[in-house]
Protein backbone atom coordinates (compact mmCIF):
# COMPACT_ATOMS: atom_id res chain seq x y z
CA UNK A 1 0.00 0.00 0.00
CA UNK A 2 2.87 2.38 0.79
CA UNK A 3 5.07 1.53 -2.21
CA UNK A 4 4.65 4.88 -3.98
CA UNK A 5 5.26 6.86 -0.77
CA UNK A 6 8.27 4.67 0.09
CA UNK A 7 9.80 5.29 -3.34
CA UNK A 8 9.40 9.07 -3.09
CA UNK A 9 10.83 9.24 0.44
CA UNK A 10 13.72 6.97 -0.52
CA UNK A 11 14.55 9.35 -3.34
CA UNK A 12 14.62 12.25 -0.88
CA UNK A 13 16.96 10.41 1.49
CA UNK A 14 19.23 9.31 -1.36
CA UNK A 15 19.77 12.98 -2.19
CA UNK A 16 21.11 13.52 1.35
CA UNK A 17 23.44 10.51 1.31
CA UNK A 18 27.13 11.34 1.20
CA UNK A 19 26.83 14.92 2.41
CA UNK A 20 29.37 15.74 5.11
CA UNK A 21 26.96 18.19 6.71
CA UNK A 22 23.51 19.57 6.06
CA UNK A 23 22.60 23.22 5.78
CA UNK A 24 19.13 24.57 6.45
CA UNK A 25 18.83 24.94 2.69
CA UNK A 26 19.45 21.19 2.25
CA UNK A 27 16.86 20.33 4.89
CA UNK A 28 14.25 22.69 3.44
CA UNK A 29 14.78 21.29 -0.07
CA UNK A 30 14.37 17.73 1.23
CA UNK A 31 11.28 18.63 3.27
CA UNK A 32 9.64 20.21 0.23
CA UNK A 33 9.92 16.83 -1.47
CA UNK A 34 8.63 15.08 1.66
CA UNK A 35 5.62 17.44 1.71
CA UNK A 36 4.82 16.67 -1.94
CA UNK A 37 5.25 12.93 -1.34
CA UNK A 38 2.81 12.98 1.58
CA UNK A 39 0.22 15.03 -0.30
CA UNK A 40 0.45 12.70 -3.29
CA UNK A 41 -0.09 9.81 -0.89
CA UNK A 42 -3.43 11.44 0.07
CA UNK A 43 -2.38 12.41 3.59
CA UNK A 44 -4.62 15.12 5.07
CA UNK A 45 -3.15 18.63 4.68
CA UNK A 46 -3.19 19.52 8.42
CA UNK A 47 -1.32 16.27 9.14
CA UNK A 48 1.25 17.06 6.46
CA UNK A 49 1.87 20.56 7.84
CA UNK A 50 2.28 19.29 11.39
CA UNK A 51 4.54 16.44 10.27
CA UNK A 52 6.87 18.65 8.20
CA UNK A 53 7.11 21.26 10.96
CA UNK A 54 7.95 18.57 13.50
CA UNK A 55 10.68 17.09 11.32
CA UNK A 56 12.17 20.49 10.42
CA UNK A 57 12.40 21.55 14.04
CA UNK A 58 14.58 18.55 14.84
CA UNK A 59 16.42 18.29 11.51
CA UNK A 60 17.90 21.79 11.51
CA UNK A 61 19.32 21.46 15.02
CA UNK A 62 23.02 21.96 15.70
CA UNK A 63 23.68 18.24 16.36
CA UNK A 64 22.19 17.15 13.06
CA UNK A 65 23.87 19.83 10.93
CA UNK A 66 27.30 18.78 12.23
CA UNK A 67 26.58 15.06 12.30
CA UNK A 68 29.04 12.67 10.69
CA UNK A 69 26.11 11.02 8.92
CA UNK A 70 23.43 13.72 8.71
CA UNK A 71 21.44 11.94 6.03
CA UNK A 72 20.90 8.93 8.30
CA UNK A 73 20.09 11.25 11.19
CA UNK A 74 17.32 12.83 9.13
CA UNK A 75 16.00 9.36 8.26
CA UNK A 76 15.81 8.60 12.00
CA UNK A 77 14.00 11.88 12.68
CA UNK A 78 11.48 11.15 9.92
CA UNK A 79 11.04 7.60 11.27
CA UNK A 80 10.30 8.91 14.77
CA UNK A 81 7.89 11.51 13.37
CA UNK A 82 6.09 8.88 11.29
CA UNK A 83 5.76 6.69 14.38
CA UNK A 84 4.20 9.60 16.31
CA UNK A 85 1.78 10.39 13.48
CA UNK A 86 0.75 6.76 13.18
CA UNK A 87 0.36 5.97 16.86
CA UNK A 88 1.04 8.84 19.24
CA UNK A 89 2.20 7.57 22.64
CA UNK A 90 1.18 3.95 22.02
CA UNK A 91 3.02 2.49 19.01
CA UNK A 92 1.52 -1.00 19.43
CA UNK A 93 -2.01 -0.73 20.89
CA UNK A 94 -3.67 -3.95 22.03
CA UNK A 95 -7.25 -5.01 22.60
CA UNK A 96 -8.60 -4.33 26.07
CA UNK A 97 -9.71 -7.74 27.35
CA UNK A 98 -9.32 -7.04 31.06
CA UNK A 99 -13.04 -6.55 31.83
CA UNK A 100 -15.17 -9.22 33.50
CA UNK A 101 -16.08 -11.96 30.96
CA UNK A 102 -17.77 -12.04 28.62
CA UNK A 103 -15.93 -9.03 27.18
CA UNK A 104 -17.88 -7.44 24.33
CA UNK A 105 -16.17 -6.27 21.15
CA UNK A 106 -18.42 -4.27 18.87
CA UNK A 107 -17.66 -3.98 15.15
CA UNK A 108 -18.89 -0.85 13.35
CA UNK A 109 -18.43 0.58 9.88
CA UNK A 110 -19.97 1.21 6.49
CA UNK A 111 -21.16 -1.58 4.23
CA UNK A 112 -18.48 -3.11 2.02
CA UNK A 113 -15.49 -2.27 4.22
CA UNK A 114 -14.86 -5.90 5.22
CA UNK A 115 -16.43 -5.57 8.66
CA UNK A 116 -17.91 -9.07 8.82
CA UNK A 117 -14.74 -10.73 7.54
CA UNK A 118 -12.71 -8.73 10.06
CA UNK A 119 -14.96 -9.99 12.87
CA UNK A 120 -14.08 -13.55 11.82
CA UNK A 121 -10.38 -12.70 11.63
CA UNK A 122 -10.34 -11.20 15.13
CA UNK A 123 -12.22 -14.23 16.46
CA UNK A 124 -9.59 -16.57 15.00
CA UNK A 125 -6.77 -14.42 16.36
CA UNK A 126 -8.25 -14.35 19.88
CA UNK A 127 -8.79 -18.08 19.80
CA UNK A 128 -5.34 -19.04 18.54
CA UNK A 129 -3.02 -16.36 19.94
CA UNK A 130 -4.82 -15.44 23.17
CA UNK A 131 -6.51 -18.81 23.81
CA UNK A 132 -9.88 -17.15 24.34
CA UNK A 133 -13.28 -18.80 24.04
CA UNK A 134 -15.10 -16.63 21.52
CA UNK A 135 -18.76 -16.21 20.52
CA UNK A 136 -19.60 -14.49 17.22
CA UNK A 137 -22.99 -12.80 16.85
CA UNK A 138 -24.44 -11.13 13.76
CA UNK A 139 -26.64 -8.09 14.43
CA UNK A 140 -27.00 -7.26 10.73
CA UNK A 141 -30.70 -7.71 10.06
CA UNK A 142 -30.67 -5.71 6.82
CA UNK A 143 -28.05 -7.09 4.46
CA UNK A 144 -29.16 -10.34 2.77
CA UNK A 145 -27.22 -13.40 3.95
CA UNK A 146 -25.10 -11.30 6.34
CA UNK A 147 -25.86 -13.64 9.25
CA UNK A 148 -25.16 -16.73 7.17
CA UNK A 149 -21.83 -15.24 6.08
CA UNK A 150 -20.71 -14.71 9.67
CA UNK A 151 -21.90 -18.20 10.58
CA UNK A 152 -19.66 -19.66 7.86
CA UNK A 153 -16.73 -17.59 9.08
CA UNK A 154 -17.32 -18.83 12.64
CA UNK A 155 -17.21 -22.43 11.40
CA UNK A 156 -13.95 -21.79 9.51
CA UNK A 157 -12.41 -20.12 12.55
CA UNK A 158 -13.61 -22.89 14.86
CA UNK A 159 -15.49 -20.58 17.23
CA UNK A 160 -19.08 -20.51 18.49
CA UNK A 161 -21.82 -18.67 16.61
CA UNK A 162 -25.04 -17.28 18.12
CA UNK A 163 -27.96 -19.18 16.52
CA UNK A 164 -30.07 -17.15 14.10
CA UNK A 165 -33.59 -16.30 15.26
CA UNK A 166 -35.64 -14.72 12.50
CA UNK A 167 -37.58 -11.54 13.25
CA UNK A 168 -35.44 -10.29 16.12
CA UNK A 169 -34.17 -6.71 16.09
CA UNK A 170 -30.48 -5.86 16.41
CA UNK A 171 -30.90 -4.74 20.01
CA UNK A 172 -32.72 -7.96 20.93
CA UNK A 173 -29.93 -9.98 19.37
CA UNK A 174 -27.37 -7.98 21.35
CA UNK A 175 -29.12 -8.84 24.63
CA UNK A 176 -29.36 -12.51 23.65
CA UNK A 177 -25.69 -12.59 22.64
CA UNK A 178 -24.48 -11.22 25.97
CA UNK A 179 -26.68 -13.67 27.91
CA UNK A 180 -25.44 -16.56 25.75
CA UNK A 181 -21.88 -15.44 26.37
CA UNK A 182 -22.41 -15.60 30.13
CA UNK A 183 -24.21 -18.94 30.11
CA UNK A 184 -21.69 -20.48 27.72
CA UNK A 185 -18.65 -19.35 29.67
CA UNK A 186 -17.26 -17.35 26.74
CA UNK A 187 -14.37 -14.96 27.30
CA UNK A 188 -15.26 -12.68 24.39
CA UNK A 189 -18.47 -11.87 22.48
CA UNK A 190 -17.92 -10.18 19.10
CA UNK A 191 -20.95 -8.22 17.88
CA UNK A 192 -21.02 -7.60 14.12
CA UNK A 193 -23.37 -4.66 13.60
CA UNK A 194 -25.13 -3.61 10.39
CA UNK A 195 -23.50 -1.22 7.95
CA UNK A 196 -24.89 1.28 5.45
CA UNK A 197 -23.61 2.73 2.24
CA UNK A 198 -23.50 6.14 3.97
CA UNK A 199 -23.56 7.39 7.54
CA UNK A 200 -27.17 8.17 8.60
CA UNK A 201 -29.11 8.85 11.78
CA UNK A 202 -30.78 5.42 11.86
CA UNK A 203 -27.43 3.66 11.67
CA UNK A 204 -25.92 5.82 14.41
CA UNK A 205 -28.98 5.47 16.63
CA UNK A 206 -29.04 1.67 16.37
CA UNK A 207 -25.27 1.41 16.97
CA UNK A 208 -25.48 3.69 20.01
CA UNK A 209 -28.31 1.57 21.51
CA UNK A 210 -26.31 -1.63 20.98
CA UNK A 211 -23.32 -0.03 22.69
CA UNK A 212 -25.54 0.90 25.65
CA UNK A 213 -26.80 -2.69 25.99
CA UNK A 214 -23.49 -4.53 25.52
CA UNK A 215 -21.18 -1.97 27.17
CA UNK A 216 -18.31 -3.07 24.91
CA UNK A 217 -14.74 -2.90 26.14
CA UNK A 218 -13.74 -2.29 22.51
CA UNK A 219 -15.75 -0.58 19.76
CA UNK A 220 -13.74 -0.96 16.56
CA UNK A 221 -14.44 0.98 13.40
CA UNK A 222 -13.55 -0.94 10.24
CA UNK A 223 -12.45 1.36 7.41
CA UNK A 224 -11.36 0.55 3.86
CA UNK A 225 -7.85 1.92 3.20
CA UNK A 226 -8.60 2.15 -0.53
CA UNK A 227 -11.13 4.94 0.04
CA UNK A 228 -8.42 7.38 1.16
CA UNK A 229 -9.61 10.55 2.85
CA UNK A 230 -13.25 9.36 2.66
CA UNK A 231 -12.29 6.77 5.26
CA UNK A 232 -10.93 9.51 7.50
CA UNK A 233 -14.17 11.51 7.21
CA UNK A 234 -16.23 8.39 7.96
CA UNK A 235 -14.13 7.75 11.07
CA UNK A 236 -14.77 11.30 12.28
CA UNK A 237 -18.54 10.89 11.85
CA UNK A 238 -18.65 7.57 13.70
CA UNK A 239 -16.40 8.88 16.45
CA UNK A 240 -18.83 11.73 17.12
CA UNK A 241 -21.70 9.31 17.79
CA UNK A 242 -20.08 6.16 19.20
CA UNK A 243 -17.59 5.44 21.99
CA UNK A 244 -14.98 4.20 19.48
CA UNK A 245 -11.81 2.76 20.98
CA UNK A 246 -9.85 1.85 17.87
CA UNK A 247 -9.64 1.42 14.11
CA UNK A 248 -9.09 -1.48 11.75
CA UNK A 249 -7.83 -0.67 8.26
CA UNK A 250 -8.70 -3.27 5.62
CA UNK A 251 -7.30 -3.93 2.15
CA UNK A 252 -3.88 -2.52 2.97
CA UNK A 253 -2.51 -4.98 0.40
CA UNK A 254 -4.37 -3.04 -2.31
CA UNK A 255 -3.00 -0.34 -4.56
CA UNK A 256 -3.92 2.62 -2.39
CA UNK A 257 -1.71 5.57 -1.58
CA UNK A 258 -1.57 5.02 2.18
CA UNK A 259 -2.77 8.48 3.20
CA UNK A 260 -5.71 7.17 5.21
CA UNK A 261 -3.45 5.20 7.56
CA UNK A 262 -1.18 8.20 8.10
CA UNK A 263 -4.11 10.56 8.70
CA UNK A 264 -6.38 8.40 10.87
CA UNK A 265 -4.55 8.74 14.18
CA UNK A 266 -4.05 12.50 13.94
CA UNK A 267 -7.54 13.34 12.71
CA UNK A 268 -9.56 11.04 15.00
CA UNK A 269 -7.23 10.58 17.95
CA UNK A 270 -8.03 6.84 17.77
CA UNK A 271 -5.36 4.14 17.65
CA UNK A 272 -5.15 1.77 14.67
CA UNK A 273 -5.29 -1.71 16.21
CA UNK A 274 -5.27 -4.03 13.21
CA UNK A 275 -4.45 -4.07 9.51
CA UNK A 276 -6.30 -6.41 7.17
CA UNK A 277 -4.16 -7.68 4.28
CA UNK A 278 -6.29 -10.18 2.38
CA UNK A 279 -9.43 -12.30 2.43
CA UNK A 280 -8.02 -15.27 4.36
CA UNK A 281 -8.94 -15.48 8.02
CA UNK A 282 -5.31 -15.37 9.12
CA UNK A 283 -4.62 -12.21 7.04
CA UNK A 284 -4.80 -9.84 10.00
CA UNK A 285 -1.78 -7.99 11.37
CA UNK A 286 -1.52 -6.39 14.79
CA UNK A 287 -0.68 -2.74 14.23
CA UNK A 288 2.80 -1.62 15.24
CA UNK A 289 3.64 1.96 14.29
CA UNK A 290 7.40 1.59 14.58
CA UNK A 291 7.47 -1.41 12.30
CA UNK A 292 5.12 0.18 9.78
CA UNK A 293 7.18 3.38 9.77
CA UNK A 294 10.25 1.27 9.09
CA UNK A 295 8.57 -0.38 6.13
CA UNK A 296 7.49 2.98 4.70
CA UNK A 297 11.12 4.15 4.89
CA UNK A 298 12.44 0.98 3.23
CA UNK A 299 13.89 -0.43 6.46
CA UNK A 300 11.88 -3.64 6.22
CA UNK A 301 10.18 -5.56 9.00
CA UNK A 302 12.28 -8.53 10.04
CA UNK A 303 10.06 -9.08 13.10
CA UNK A 304 7.07 -9.81 10.88
CA UNK A 305 9.22 -12.05 8.71
CA UNK A 306 10.17 -14.12 11.75
CA UNK A 307 6.54 -14.17 12.89
CA UNK A 308 5.47 -15.44 9.48
CA UNK A 309 8.13 -18.14 9.61
CA UNK A 310 6.98 -19.16 13.08
CA UNK A 311 3.38 -19.47 11.90
CA UNK A 312 3.99 -21.18 8.57
CA UNK A 313 6.87 -23.58 9.24
CA UNK A 314 5.80 -27.05 10.30
CA UNK A 315 7.68 -27.95 13.51
CA UNK A 316 7.81 -31.66 12.72
CA UNK A 317 9.03 -31.09 9.16
CA UNK A 318 11.67 -28.64 10.38
CA UNK A 319 12.99 -31.19 12.90
CA UNK A 320 13.12 -33.88 10.21
CA UNK A 321 15.08 -31.58 7.93
CA UNK A 322 17.46 -30.68 10.76
CA UNK A 323 18.20 -34.39 11.34
CA UNK A 324 18.81 -34.93 7.62
CA UNK A 325 21.12 -31.91 7.57
CA UNK A 326 23.27 -33.46 10.27
CA UNK A 327 23.75 -36.45 7.97
CA UNK A 328 24.45 -34.18 5.00
CA UNK A 329 21.21 -35.19 3.27
CA UNK A 330 18.96 -32.85 1.28
CA UNK A 331 16.85 -34.17 -1.61
CA UNK A 332 14.45 -32.60 -4.10
CA UNK A 333 11.44 -33.28 -1.85
CA UNK A 334 13.11 -31.16 0.83
CA UNK A 335 13.66 -28.39 -1.69
CA UNK A 336 10.00 -28.58 -2.75
CA UNK A 337 8.94 -28.20 0.89
CA UNK A 338 11.14 -25.09 1.18
CA UNK A 339 9.58 -23.60 -1.95
CA UNK A 340 6.06 -24.21 -0.61
CA UNK A 341 7.07 -22.68 2.72
CA UNK A 342 8.32 -19.56 0.96
CA UNK A 343 5.03 -19.23 -0.94
CA UNK A 344 3.07 -19.50 2.32
CA UNK A 345 5.16 -16.66 3.75
CA UNK A 346 4.03 -14.37 0.94
CA UNK A 347 6.32 -15.42 -1.89
CA UNK A 348 9.38 -13.57 -3.14
CA UNK A 349 7.67 -10.17 -3.10
CA UNK A 350 6.27 -10.65 0.39
CA UNK A 351 9.58 -11.72 1.89
CA UNK A 352 11.61 -9.09 0.01
CA UNK A 353 9.25 -6.36 1.20
CA UNK A 354 10.06 -7.24 4.81
CA UNK A 355 13.82 -7.16 4.41
CA UNK A 356 15.80 -3.96 5.07
CA UNK A 357 16.90 -2.03 2.00
CA UNK A 358 15.38 -4.46 -0.48
CA UNK A 359 12.78 -2.14 -2.04
CA UNK A 360 14.92 -1.30 -5.05
CA UNK A 361 16.00 -4.89 -5.54
CA UNK A 362 12.35 -5.97 -5.42
CA UNK A 363 11.59 -3.65 -8.34
CA UNK A 364 14.60 -4.84 -10.29
CA UNK A 365 13.48 -8.43 -9.75
CA UNK A 366 10.04 -7.54 -11.09
CA UNK A 367 11.67 -5.99 -14.15
CA UNK A 368 13.62 -9.19 -14.73
CA UNK A 369 10.41 -11.22 -14.36
CA UNK A 370 11.66 -12.84 -11.17
CA UNK A 371 8.30 -13.15 -9.46
CA UNK A 372 6.40 -15.81 -7.57
CA UNK A 373 5.76 -17.73 -10.79
CA UNK A 374 9.40 -18.86 -10.47
CA UNK A 375 8.54 -20.72 -7.27
CA UNK A 376 5.57 -22.42 -8.90
CA UNK A 377 7.62 -23.41 -11.96
CA UNK A 378 10.35 -24.83 -9.77
CA UNK A 379 7.81 -26.80 -7.78
CA UNK A 380 6.27 -28.06 -11.03
CA UNK A 381 9.71 -29.22 -12.23
CA UNK A 382 10.20 -31.24 -9.04
CA UNK A 383 6.68 -32.69 -9.34
CA UNK A 384 7.56 -33.93 -12.85
CA UNK A 385 10.43 -36.02 -11.49
CA UNK A 386 10.09 -39.66 -10.52
CA UNK A 387 10.45 -40.66 -6.88
CA UNK A 388 13.95 -41.99 -7.62
CA UNK A 389 14.99 -38.75 -9.34
CA UNK A 390 13.78 -36.66 -6.42
CA UNK A 391 15.76 -38.83 -4.00
CA UNK A 392 18.90 -39.00 -6.20
CA UNK A 393 19.11 -35.93 -8.46
CA UNK A 394 22.57 -37.06 -9.59
CA UNK A 395 20.95 -39.58 -11.97
CA UNK A 396 19.15 -36.83 -13.90
CA UNK A 397 20.97 -36.71 -17.24
CA UNK A 398 20.07 -35.20 -20.64
CA UNK A 399 17.20 -37.51 -21.61
CA UNK A 400 15.60 -37.27 -18.18
CA UNK A 401 15.94 -33.47 -18.23
CA UNK A 402 14.06 -33.31 -21.53
CA UNK A 403 11.25 -35.46 -20.11
CA UNK A 404 11.04 -33.39 -16.90
CA UNK A 405 11.03 -30.13 -18.87
CA UNK A 406 8.23 -31.37 -21.13
CA UNK A 407 6.23 -32.61 -18.15
CA UNK A 408 6.47 -29.30 -16.29
CA UNK A 409 6.04 -27.05 -19.32
CA UNK A 410 9.44 -25.35 -19.06
CA UNK A 411 12.66 -25.28 -21.08
CA UNK A 412 15.59 -27.58 -20.27
CA UNK A 413 17.78 -24.66 -19.02
CA UNK A 414 15.29 -24.07 -16.21
CA UNK A 415 15.65 -27.69 -15.14
CA UNK A 416 19.42 -27.23 -15.17
CA UNK A 417 19.14 -24.13 -12.97
CA UNK A 418 17.00 -25.95 -10.43
CA UNK A 419 19.41 -28.89 -10.30
CA UNK A 420 22.30 -26.47 -9.82
CA UNK A 421 20.44 -24.70 -7.02
CA UNK A 422 19.76 -28.01 -5.31
CA UNK A 423 23.39 -29.09 -5.66
CA UNK A 424 24.61 -25.87 -4.05
CA UNK A 425 22.15 -26.28 -1.21
CA UNK A 426 23.07 -29.94 -0.69
CA UNK A 427 26.78 -29.07 -0.56
CA UNK A 428 26.09 -26.41 2.02
CA UNK A 429 24.07 -28.86 4.10
CA UNK A 430 26.99 -31.26 4.16
CA UNK A 431 29.39 -28.55 5.30
CA UNK A 432 26.92 -27.38 7.92
CA UNK A 433 26.42 -30.94 9.15
CA UNK A 434 30.16 -31.59 9.48
CA UNK A 435 31.36 -28.26 10.80
CA UNK A 436 28.51 -27.13 13.04
CA UNK A 437 28.16 -23.35 13.28
CA UNK A 438 31.58 -22.67 11.75
CA UNK A 439 30.95 -25.00 8.82
CA UNK A 440 27.52 -23.52 8.26
CA UNK A 441 28.82 -19.94 8.22
CA UNK A 442 31.66 -20.87 5.87
CA UNK A 443 29.18 -22.60 3.58
CA UNK A 444 26.84 -19.62 3.62
CA UNK A 445 29.74 -17.27 2.88
CA UNK A 446 30.70 -19.34 -0.11
CA UNK A 447 27.30 -19.02 -1.72
CA UNK A 448 27.52 -15.37 -2.63
CA UNK A 449 25.02 -14.27 0.00
CA UNK A 450 22.30 -16.40 -1.58
CA UNK A 451 20.83 -13.54 -3.58
CA UNK A 452 18.01 -14.14 -6.06
CA UNK A 453 19.04 -16.21 -8.99
CA UNK A 454 22.61 -16.62 -7.77
CA UNK A 455 23.35 -13.49 -9.77
CA UNK A 456 26.82 -12.45 -10.82
CA UNK A 457 28.19 -9.83 -8.35
CA UNK A 458 28.76 -7.44 -11.23
CA UNK A 459 25.07 -7.71 -12.13
CA UNK A 460 24.13 -6.90 -8.57
CA UNK A 461 26.43 -3.88 -8.54
CA UNK A 462 24.78 -2.68 -11.72
CA UNK A 463 21.43 -2.96 -9.97
CA UNK A 464 22.76 -0.91 -7.03
CA UNK A 465 22.45 -3.82 -4.63
CA UNK A 466 25.32 -2.73 -2.41
CA UNK A 467 25.96 -5.37 0.18
CA UNK A 468 24.15 -7.96 -1.90
CA UNK A 469 26.96 -7.72 -4.45
CA UNK A 470 29.44 -8.69 -1.77
CA UNK A 471 27.30 -11.47 -0.33
CA UNK A 472 27.05 -9.76 3.02
CA UNK A 473 24.27 -11.58 4.77
CA UNK A 474 21.30 -10.89 2.52
CA UNK A 475 18.56 -13.48 2.11
CA UNK A 476 18.73 -16.53 -0.08
CA UNK A 477 15.82 -16.63 -2.48
CA UNK A 478 15.39 -18.98 -5.43
CA UNK A 479 15.50 -17.62 -8.92
CA UNK A 480 17.57 -17.51 -12.05
CA UNK A 481 20.30 -20.00 -11.21
CA UNK A 482 19.09 -20.19 -7.74
CA UNK A 483 20.04 -20.11 -4.17
CA UNK A 484 17.86 -21.28 -1.41
CA UNK A 485 14.80 -19.97 0.34
CA UNK A 486 15.35 -18.76 3.86
CA UNK A 487 17.54 -16.17 5.51
CA UNK A 488 21.23 -15.98 4.76
CA UNK A 489 20.94 -18.86 2.31
CA UNK A 490 19.61 -21.34 4.88
CA UNK A 491 16.08 -22.81 5.09
CA UNK A 492 14.05 -21.32 7.93
CA UNK A 493 13.01 -23.19 11.03
CA UNK A 494 9.82 -22.55 13.04
CA UNK A 495 11.63 -19.99 15.23
CA UNK A 496 12.32 -17.85 12.16
CA UNK A 497 16.06 -18.66 12.29
CA UNK A 498 17.89 -20.74 9.68
CA UNK A 499 17.61 -24.43 10.47
CA UNK A 500 20.67 -25.60 12.36
CA UNK A 501 21.49 -22.19 13.81
CA UNK A 502 21.31 -22.30 17.64
CA UNK A 503 19.39 -19.42 19.18
CA UNK A 504 22.24 -18.64 21.55
CA UNK A 505 24.81 -18.59 18.75
CA UNK A 506 26.76 -21.49 20.24
CA UNK A 507 27.84 -24.58 18.40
Amino acid sequence: MFDALSDRLQGVFDSLTGKGSLSEKDVDAALREVRVALLEADVALPVVKDFVARVREKAVGEDVIRSVSPGQQVVKIVHDALTEVLAGDDPAPELNLRATPPVAIMMAGLQGTGKTTTAGKIALRLKEKDKKKVLLASLDTRRPAAMEQLQQLAERAGVAFLPIVQGQSATEIAKRAMNAGKLGGHDVVILDTAGRTTVDEDLMGEAAEIARIANPAETLLVADALTGQDAVETAKRFNESLPLTGLVLTRIDGDSRGGAALSMRSVTGLPIKFLGAGEKLDALQAFDARRLAGRILGQGDVVELVEKASEQVDQEEAEKLAKKMKKGQFDMDDLANQLRQLQKMGGLGGVMGLLPGMGKMKKQMAGMEMDDSILKRQEAIISSMTREERAKPIIIKASRKKRIAAGSGVAVPEVNKLIKMHRQMADMMKKAGKGGMKGMMNAMGGMGGGMPGGMDPNKLKALGAGKAAKGEGLPGLPGEGGQMPGLGGMPLGPDGLPIGMPKDGKK
